[in-house]
């Protein structure tokens, strides 16, 4: 089991961002400024979760803390800083790993911060038996992937033909990792917030497959 993560600082939000994600924020809140200015300095992620109840930042009432994220979120790497005007920076980050929260609490200027403890990446080895949980041998998993793989990389060619520069997401494109083709399409299905949550806290990359491949076949998108 990895370490703990103390004093994380925590951007909950009205999306769920996936490990090898691409989030793009637009930052002008004096406490998530700081944030974000600490964790250039210091090179640190920060944890972005998914709003349960309350309000996002740009329309809670001022002075109201009231965000209350899900337990399940992703550590977000700041990989690109602009400054738009003063007082607000455009930043683009990348999700990397998967963190459950041991508790959290609001500071005095607002911002959110917690322990969380770090969940290892799909098909990680089961810690109680030592077996891997990964199917990936599988033929019928196989056969899903390479029919969700296909409809990814039209999603791909089709995004590059529009825009080259503003790609949905982000190079290396794996369209032979379980974990890389079910993350992105959950990205980009049209499906609830909820839903996308809970495919994203799925630690079992061929489950999830399965399931995006269910949607989108009942959805005709296969």
């Amino acid at each position: 089991m990895q370490p703990l993560i103390s004093d994380l600082p925590l951007f909950p939000l009205g999306t769920v961002l996936f490990p090898g994600g691409l989030l793009p924020l637009r930052v002008f809140e004096a406490r998530y400024l700081d944030m974000t200015r600490a964790c250039l300095r210091d090179k640190t992620p920060f944890g972005v979760a998914l709003l349960k109840t309350g309000h996002e930042v740009a329309t809670a009432p001022r002075g109201q803390h009231d965000a209350e994220p899900e337990a399940v979120g992703c550590l977000a790497e700041i990989i690109e800083c602009d400054m738009e005007q003063l007082g607000v920076l455009l930043i683009r980050c990348r999700g990397t790993q998967r963190f459950r929260l041991v508790s959290s609490q609001y500071q005095k200027d607002g911002l959110l911060r917690g322990i969380a403890q770090p969940i290892g990446p799909d098909g990680a080895a089961d810690d109680s038996t030592g077996e891997s949980t990964d199917k990936n041998a599988d033929p019928d998993h196989l056969i899903r992937l390479a029919s969700c793989a296909e409809v990814l990389g039209r999603i791909i060619d089709s995004a590059r033909e529009r825009d080259v520069q503003n790609m949905p997401f982000l190079e290396p494109f794996l369209l032979e990792d379980a974990s890389w083709v079910s993350n992105r399409l959950a990205e980009v299905l049209p499906i609830s917030m909820r839903a996308r949550q809970q495919l994203m806290e799925l630690e079992d990359a061929p489950t999830r497959v399965e399931l995006v491949h269910q949607y989108m076949r009942r959805h005709q998108l296969l």
